[in-house]
């Protein structure tokens, strides 16, 4: 496992997302709920994954429940990070539900507590006042952000009047803005930038193509998974499937590789299952030439998804179509 030093913490470039877990979005079951999760939490630990995500909105607590369970007896191993989503993150919200996070969790400290999306109605003020708190009373030992530009985590910093250490964004090969700034940031200020949907919710696996799609509402709502998204996106998935090849890796392994080879940048891929989980985890082990991290970059660069009025046509079409 590779790992990146920040904060005086050292943390697994490959991390657990938790979203999944008891999420009826996935359509994954109570069988995974209760079993699978627990086991993948259990596997990723013992392949000396420490990052463990989750957040309070998945499946309403559940998700923050079994990652609770599962940690029994090796919370030591696990830096922990969980959401905050309040409908008004005032300081008292803000300090309420993060109470409410340790104790579905178990624990009595979180290493990492995150606002989940940026709420401007509420002042930063107030939501790092909630946060300094949480610092303050030994509930919280680092602050964190989630869908922040670089310029709004800054200013939370300025509001916090300390670290804010990390930010958690969507960014991957079909989504590589974040390479340009957040990533860019974190870099330059020993600050962690946490990658969420690396692997676009499976399209950047490789099993999938426009004619090919999955269902479950977690895919099917999002953008990126209208069939033109998908067609314009196939020369990113080709070239992944190519390098793939030429590694005797997966596509997955490879989307993974990329990310990380970005400084201070880690990455929290759900797993279906455990050999999922194990597959993600050797993409730490993968090591892209210069070349090839060049090559994916530019390709990526070059993906251009449907803007906003059309992607809005295109999924009531594509609605239409599958009805």
């Amino acid at each position: 496992m590779k790992f990146v030093d920040v904060g005086g913490e050292r943390i697994s470039a490959i991390g657990l997302g938790c979203w999944q877990f008891g999420s009826k979005d996935w359509g994954y079951g109570n069988d995974y709920a209760q079993g699978t999760a627990i086991e993948l939490v259990h596997t990723a630990l013992d392949l000396g994954v420490n990052l463990i995500d989750t957040a309070e909105i998945y499946a309403r607590g559940v998700s923050e429940a079994i990652v609770g369970r599962a940690l029994e007896g090796r919370r030591d191993q696990a830096f922990l990070a969980t959401k905050v989503l309040p409908i008004m993150p005032t300081a008292a919200n803000v300090y309420e539900h993060g109470r409410l996070s340790s104790l579905r969790l178990g624990v009595d400290v979180l290493d990492l507590y995150q606002i989940h999306w940026p709420n401007p109605a509420v002042p930063l003020s107030s939501q790092m006042d909630g946060m300094r708190r949480l610092q303050d009373d030994g509930i919280v030992r680092h602050v964190g952000v989630s869908n922040f530009s670089t310029k709004r985590w800054q200013a939370a910093e300025e509001a916090l009047g300390g670290a804010v250490l990390s930010n958690q964004v969507q960014f991957s090969l079909l989504v590589p803005k974040p390479a340009q700034s957040q990533a860019r940031h974190a870099r330059d200020h020993e600050r962690l930038v946490i990658a969420y949907s690396p692997l676009a919710k499976g399209l950047l696996g490789g099993k999938y193509d426009a004619d090919t799609l999955p269902t479950g509402s977690a895919r099917r709502t999002d953008p990126l998974w209208l069939p033109e998204n998908v067609r314009r996106a196939m020369p990113v998935i080709e070239t992944v499937r190519r390098m793939a090849d030429a590694h005797s890796a997966t596509p997955a392994q490879v989307a993974l590789a990329w990310l990380i080879s970005h400084p201070n940048v880690v990455v929290i891929p759900g797993a279906s299952s455990v050999d999922q989980l194990r597959h993600n985890v050797e993409a730490a082990d993968l090591d892209l030439k210069d070349g090839e991290i060049e090559e994916l970059t530019a390709e990526s660069e070059r993906f251009e998804p449907l803007g906003k009025p059309a992607t809005a046509r295109e999924y009531v079409r594509s609605m239409r179509n599958r009805d």
